[in-house]
């Protein structure tokens, strides 16, 4: 062979960029199996197909070995790190020793790919490729050359839609290879699935998903499936790659899955060769007779076969017939799956299968069988979720699901199907906007009222004044804050990186709906459903002083201690004067509206009508009065009278049971003997009966309407009977004499009804906003700024509540049992927390303490959509708020009567927080846990207190048929045990609090501080433990299982949406701190912001 010595010396001394490997490697000539010298060490350099071989990096170019005609085999060497180079010359062979296995396998392929002829195979492959894609298109470019009325008659392409039950996902197929290559013969294939999507339109090749890794076989069955949502635009047309690689290194192996944002492609992929790929339509897999293809997988280039892939098609709820499927184990131990053909596939349910020699199985015996084949699969029709067409209103809260797909076997030998769902909901931001805006209006309205509180000495004005400076600051803070979110266009969920923004602190962080069906054999379908969301706080403001739950015990003792210029007044008596003004507002008009339909029935002169509105008036009126049935009124009016520039007292300006009702007064200024100004109407001296005596007049003036009323109908009974004795016509002209008569005789006392409640109105508007005042001035700034925290942190928790109730109530619809305990004891709302004790996330728990109780104040309703808006409507103000859930007609017929009346249903929130991470462990063992154990013990109670009332109120049939009342008293005694026993990282607490939740019909919440990986670590595991304890997962494959969840699953998805990486954040010095089965699988971890 003729070459240039220079050129070839010059190729060898270029950088080292520009070779396709270079490395260190001991080399020398063999003849047959043995050595001609002692291997040397040489620096080689790969370049096309020319290997030079030097003494070291900087040294010329002592050999050079042209790689044609030759081929690589296995060097016989317990090491296997070496290779050796064979020519159809008959030279010596040439040995090549690597310094480790992955290295020397490394070699390998670089050298096999290195000839001519495998150039030329992947140049055949691509003008292949090329020649397909001009055929697909030809018929576009056809078009440009056809009259424009023949392309306006063919239209847009058409492309064939796959048929599906609605509301279920478009596509789902199962996956297995079979007699896999490896590039040496003795390696064990660590091996996954990528899968990319072709769509027919765009012809641009996107990465979809990927299966599990499965380790040690040539013949991998994945449980990993792929399922493709109901909105994907998947068809007929569309082609499917399977691409299949050999794990190396699965520390390295991190981005494998899903669409990429922005169409970019991802970082060069490292510890992992490529084997094979192979390409399908969707629509030969739908028609193929048997719905399943067998595929060939072939090399980069077409030219080598390096095994066989099985595409299945799977529809959940479906199950083939006369099929068996097993385990066995090979002779390292290595569990794989393996199937043995008896009967022709139905159409259905088909799992991927992949088998050891199918004629060595058909000779066995059916003992031998059963004996290396575990798991043998029965096949029984179940039943499918109920209302799976009922879903319009979930829905329309519910947005960008996505979905994943196992199959695994169970403890009985049989399969187990299981959908993993995933979907944000638009809640996050509308149930915030709807709060802000409810904020807005209640703090406009209470300002409006520290202004009409009249005219007050300076001290007490000056004090007005700068109050309603601040709550106009903080309004405005608020209106700015809705405007912002009013902007907000994209994705409807916060990420985690984004809990800091101040925009978007009204927000939850990362809310999402988890949901797990399960389909197996013998049992009816189930679904599991957690909502996971990152704790409640507020993070934009900080934990540097602690979270609410410090802050707001710190603040009131300050606010008593201190001698502020202001009357103190407990937290209750605020909270009792919030509660007197919004009846107030609330009672007012219903009372002003019945009073006008009274004098309405009375001038059209109708019995019935009139017995109606008197009913609903008394109703009302009655409400009225008791709203103001309490002490704190009259002191606060005596309060406020002393406030006035002038006041003459009959009695000392002592407010009565200041103590406990009223509060002292402190530090006033203003003379005590002086002439009042005419601030309280027709009296120079304020006397404390005076408010009994106004009070007591609403009572009096309604009592005067009813006995007005019972004699005017009394005597309209008589008279009709007389004179309809008489004369008939007669009675008929009596109708229109008194039906005025009625009116005139009725309207005074109405008017007289109307001043009355009107000047109690006046009186315990200006009380209740005066102690309002005293509360705000007590503690401004401070106060202001703890309101606005707490509205922060409740606002974040009732989205998730609002999400968890309706998912809650749809899922349940049809269970009557449910309903029943909906309205009758009301609904259980379990949270589970994972934050450490520890620096700043110990404020966040404190928060989220506080959000979470405060979501006892929240009721629901749910009633009739009457458009197709079925978005839940929020009233109240901050001390009672009511949700109004929409249902479709059909969906609310179902309901139970007492519900579609309009009763209220009470929430029960429970918290129970076990810290799992590094810095828990320096809480428990350098700082303090009381923060853990006091809110454990404390909701304890409170899930005894909810279990008290569900055994008093119902009936005990209505626990679910696998559940006892006995398991409940026992998972609670242990509960209680597991708390009291304070034993570091007690995982079972949460383990035994989920699990009453669900016996007890609850709605279950997971929370980390950002609901990505400690939270995927939880939910994860919940959904294995189910499939193990409910379920009948085997327990060989538990691990397995939910290494597959946690790799593949929807919470790598979660991970990956977040921070657009696919890496949990932790680190392996981290993870040493988690509990066992809290630890993600190699491979998924590492450095990312969380």
């Amino acid at each position: 062979m003729r070459f240039n010595a220079k050129d070839l010396a010059s190729l060898a001394r270029r950088p080292s960029g520009c070779f396709d490997k270079e490395g260190k490697l001991k080399i020398c000539r063999v003849v047959g199996d043995e050595k001609l010298i002692e291997p040397r060490e040489r620096w080689c350099r790969l370049k096309g197909n020319l290997l030079f071989l030097m003494k070291n990096k900087s040294s010329e170019a002592s050999e050079v070995v042209i790689l044609e005609r030759c081929w690589i085999v296995e060097f016989r060497s317990k090491t296997d790190v070496s290779i050796v180079l064979k020519f159809q010359s008959g030279e010596p062979d040439l040995y090549l020793e690597a310094a480790s296995k992955p290295e020397c396998e490394s070699w390998a392929v670089a050298l096999g790919e290195a000839n001519s002829e495998g150039l030329q195979n992947k140049i055949q492959q691509l003008r292949r490729l090329i020649m397909e894609i001009k055929e697909e298109r030809s018929s576009d470019e056809a078009r440009q050359f056809l009259p424009s009325s023949q392309v306006d008659s063919l239209g847009e392409p058409q492309f064939t839609s796959i048929q599906r039950i609605a509301n279920e996902p478009k596509l789902e197929f199962s996956l297995a290879c079979k007699d896999l290559v490896a590039a040496t013969r003795d390696r064990k294939l660590n091996t996954f699935i990528q899968v990319s999507v072709v769509h027919p339109a765009e012809h641009i090749l996107t990465r979809y998903s990927s299966t599990e890794i499965v380790e040690g076989t040539r013949d991998p069955l994945f449980l990993t499936g792929v399922t493709f949502p109901p909105e994907y635009p998947i068809y007929e047309e569309t082609k499917i790659k399977l691409t299949v690689y050999d794990v190396k290194d699965k520390s390295q192996d991190t981005v494998r899955t899903s669409v990429l944002p922005d169409h970019k492609e991802p970082r060069a992929d490292v510890g992992r060769s490529f084997l094979g790929c192979t390409t399908f339509r969707v629509g030969d897999l739908v028609k193929s007779k048997e719905q399943q293809l067998t595929l060939t997988l072939r090399t980069s280039d077409g030219g080598k076969t390096v095994g066989t892939i099985e595409v299945n098609l799977v529809k959940m709820g479906e199950l083939e017939d006369g099929e068996t499927d097993h385990i066995t184990t090979d002779t390292q131990d290595q569990k794989f799956l393996c199937f043995l053909p008896l009967k022709s596939r139905s159409r259905g349910f088909l799992c991927a299968t992949c088998a050891h020699n199918t004629e060595n199985l058909e000779k066995m015996t059916d003992r031998q069988a059963k004996e290396e084949c575990a798991l043998v699969r029965e096949c029984t029709a179940t039943e499918g979720i109920s209302g799976k067409d009922n879903l319009p209103s979930l829905n329309a809260v519910l947005k960008n699901p996505i979905c994943k797909l196992y199959r695994f076997p169970t403890s009985d030998n049989k399969w187990m199907r299981i959908r993993e769902q995933m979907a944000e909901t638009n809640l996050s931001f509308h149930v915030p906007k709807e709060l802000i805006n409810l904020h807005i209006k209640e703090d406009m309205r209470r300002n409006q009222e520290l202004k009409d509180l009249g005219e007050l000495a300076p001290h007490w004005d000056n004090m007005r004044k700068s109050v309603i400076a601040h709550c106009d600051q903080m309004l405005s803070m608020y209106q700015d804050t809705l405007a912002e979110l009013g902007k907000h266009t994209g994705s409807s969920f916060k990420s985690s990186c984004s809990k800091g923004e101040k925009t978007l602190e009204f927000i939850p962080i990362n809310l999402h709906l988890q949901r797990m069906h399960v389909h197996s054999p013998r049992l009816k379908d189930a679904l599991y459903d957690v909502i996971t969301v990152g704790a409640p706080a507020a993070h934009f403001q900080g934990f540097k002083n602690g979270g609410l739950r410090k802050l707001l015990s710190k603040f009131e003792a300050e606010r008593r201690n201190t001698g502020y210029q202001c009357i103190y007044y407990s937290p209750e008596n605020t909270a009792k004067a919030k509660e007197v003004l919004s009846n107030i507002n609330h009672l007012q008009p219903l009372i002003s509206s019945h009073a006008d339909l009274l004098l309405n029935s009375a001038s059209q002169h109708s019995p019935d009508s009139l017995k109606n509105s008197l009913k609903m008036l008394s109703e009302k009126t009655e409400l009225f009065v008791h709203a103001f049935k309490d002490q704190l009124v009259r002191n606060a009016l005596l309060a406020l009278y002393t406030a006035r520039p002038g006041c003459v007292l009959k009695k000392p300006a002592v407010p009565r049971n200041s103590a406990e009702e009223g509060g002292d007064l402190q530090h006033q200024d203003h003379p005590s003997q002086i002439k009042r100004q005419d601030s309280i109407p027709h009296h120079s001296e304020y006397d404390e009966e005076e408010w009994d005596r106004v009070w007591a007049n609403v009572g009096k003036s309604l009592n005067c309407v009813i006995a007005m009323v019972d004699r005017l109908l009394e005597k309209d009974n008589i008279s009709n009977i007389k004179e309809g004795e008489n004369d008939p016509s007669a009675a008929d002209c009596k109708v229109l004499h008194t039906g005025g008569d009625w009116y005139e005789q009725l309207y005074p006392l109405v008017i007289t009804l109307k001043d009355c409640m009107g000047e109690v109105v006046t009186r315990a508007k200006q009380s209740m906003a005066f102690v309002l005042l005293q509360e705000l001035a007590c503690g401004l700034p401070q106060c202001l700024m703890l309101t606005l925290r707490r509205d922060i942190v409740f606002s974040q928790a009732l989205a998730g509540l609002v999400c968890g109730f309706i998912i809650k109530l749809h899922t349940g619809l049809r269970d009557q049992g449910f309903l029943q305990q909906l309205h009758t004891v009301g609904l259980l709302v379990q949270y589970e927390g994972l934050l450490s004790t520890y620096s700043e996330e110990a404020g966040m728990l404190e928060d989220m303490a506080v959000g979470i109780s405060d979501l006892q104040k929240v009721m629901f309703k749910v009633i009739e959509a009457k458009s197709e808006d079925f978005l839940p409507i929020i009233t109240g103000r901050r001390e009672h708020y009511i949700i109004e859930v929409q249902l479709p007609a059909k969906m609310f017929e179902l309901l139970p009567q007492e519900i579609k009346e309009g009763k209220l249903l009470r929430m029960y929130p429970v918290l129970f927080n076990v810290g799992i991470n590094e810095q828990q462990t320096l809480a428990e063992r350098f700082g303090d846990t009381t923060l853990q154990e006091n809110i454990n013990q404390e909701n304890l109670e409170l899930l005894k207190e909810y279990y008290k009332l569900f055994t008093e109120k119902m009936p005990p049939d209505c626990l679910p048929h696998f559940q006892e009342q006995n398991d409940l008293k026992g998972l609670l005694e242990n509960l209680h045990q597991n708390i009291q026993a304070k034993k570091r990282k007690n995982v079972e607490i949460m383990w035994l609090a989920a699990t009453i939740c669900r016996k007890l019909n609850g709605v279950r919440f997971t929370c980390c501080k950002s609901a990505k990986d400690r939270t995927s670590m939880s939910v994860t595991l919940e959904q294995c433990s189910i499939l193990r304890d409910e379920h009948q997962l085997h327990k060989d494959f538990f691990i397995r299982a939910l290494d597959c969840m946690r790799r593949e699953g929807c919470r790598i998805e979660n991970v990956l949406k977040n921070v657009k990486c696919r890496k949990y954040a932790f680190n392996m010095i981290q993870l040493m701190a988690f509990p066992k089965y809290y630890r993600p699988p190699e491979g998924t971890y590492g450095k990312a912001d969380t």
